[in-house]
């Protein structure tokens, strides 16, 4: 089978859509097929060498065919992109069938308008974009931009789809009063298992931040964005500490816009701010190492789609702290974690309850989340799902 990816960037520093389908890309071109993955490109060296270091252990990934477009420049440019237009014409016919990842960016309408004059069947992935707190909990001016962009731009795209790709059950249910008319198909996110073995080994990433000592440290890695629930975790980690005197609190990602207003909230904190380290952005081993240092990883956010963060800590055998907006019920039934409501004081609870765990009861519930992970979300099981998915969803004319 011949499959085409469209994402707008495989740069990680864009959060979990390009990981997610880099991976997934692999994981079906490991399978036999032939892949592609059409993005935009951008040369910038950073950017390139973050590409490099999140894929260079990914297994398969050498086979995927990558095409980078470049973006039309102007005001104009992306919604008329004749770069974009000029590579469909003459490559789209190529492919049986497209993924198209995101809902936001000209990139995928323009795909999916000239898969539906082709006739080539698609699904689209929103990466829970289409949640409410996305589409409403961000403000006046963005909830209006956006329902003005999907009543005239993408609900035709979104219509146009064989099936709409969701993350877990709750990502459907959330959707269902947007009325769209292709049937869901639930595929979540995974890891491959040579990513993850071996792990760093214990100390590595202690070894390259010595100020952090011996101290239990929790881990949060992701954007540092708003939705995120850093604003929490701030709180959070102040309550802890009145418990956990010895706790520190490690920060990575990429800043999203949180930086300088949760560095205020910290510093308004007692000694939370004294006992924070921001690290920056981690890629490959590096996060792998920072995951098997920590005590325990914390997402509390207001909203996600499915973290490959989370999944990512669990087979790393780490608890995990995070919020029901994650979607993600299997770490509580499989007591690999905890689930809490949004919000600092279930936070802090939480957190200080893994703190407190005996280095024996920590081990065993890092091995369920482990045993979790490479039992039901790994990416050639995932891979194989969405061939089937693609066999039952044929082109919707």
């Amino acid at each position: 089978m011949r499959i085409l990816h469209v994402i707008t960037t495989l740069d990680p520093r864009d959060g979990g859509p390009p990981v997610v389908a880099e991976r997934l890309a692999a994981a079906q071109a490991s399978l036999g097929h032939r892949v592609g993955i059409l993005s935009y490109a951008d040369p910038a060296p950073d950017a390139v060498e973050r590409v490099r270091k999140s894929t260079a252990n990914v297994p398969g990934f050498d086979r995927v065919e990558q095409f980078g477009i470049h973006p039309d420049a102007g005001m104009l440019g992306g919604f008329r992109a004749p770069n974009l237009r000029a590579w469909l014409a003459v490559n789209l016919h190529d492919y049986d069938y497209l993924h198209l990842h995101g809902v936001w960016n000209p990139i995928l309408p323009h795909v999916a308008s000239a898969a539906r004059y082709l006739n080539t069947p698609y699904a689209v992935v929103p990466h829970g974009m289409l949640d409410p707190w996305c589409l409403t909990g961000q403000g006046f001016a963005k909830a209006t931009k956006k329902r003005v962009a999907l009543s005239l731009i993408y609900k035709r795209m979104l219509n146009g789809a064989s099936f709409i790709h969701v993350l877990n059950a709750d990502e459907g249910r959330l959707m269902s009063p947007l009325a769209l008319s292709p049937p869901t198909v639930t595929l979540p996110n995974g890891v491959f298992e040579s990513e993850v073995s071996p792990l760093p080994p214990q100390g590595s990433f202690r070894a390259t931040h010595p100020e952090l000592g011996l101290d239990p440290y929790i881990l949060f890695l992701s954007r540092l964005h708003f939705k995120k629930g850093l604003d929490y975790l701030a709180d959070a980690f102040a309550t802890v500490l009145r418990t956990h005197p010895t706790a520190r609190l490690v920060i990575a990602g990429p800043d999203d816009g949180m930086i300088a207003p949760l560095t205020e909230q910290l510093k308004s904190l007692g000694n939370a701010f004294s006992r924070t380290h921001f690290v920056g952005s981690l890629y490959g081993q590096d996060k792998l190492a920072a995951f098997v240092d920590c005590s325990v990883f914390t997402l509390p956010s207001r909203q996600e789609g499915f973290s490959m963060a989370i999944t990512e800590a669990l087979s790393c055998r780490r608890p995990v702290v995070i919020s029901d907006q994650c979607h993600f019920p299997e770490v509580a039934e499989a007591r690999a974690g905890y689930v809490v409501p949004v919000g600092a004081a279930p936070t802090a609870e939480a957190l200080a309850a893994a703190l407190s765990l005996s280095a024996s009861d920590a081990a065993a519930m890092g091995e369920r989340g482990r045993e979790l992970i490479m039992s039901r979300f790994t990416w050639p099981r995932i891979a194989e799902r969405t061939l089937d998915a693609y066999a039952k969803h044929p082109r919707k004319r």
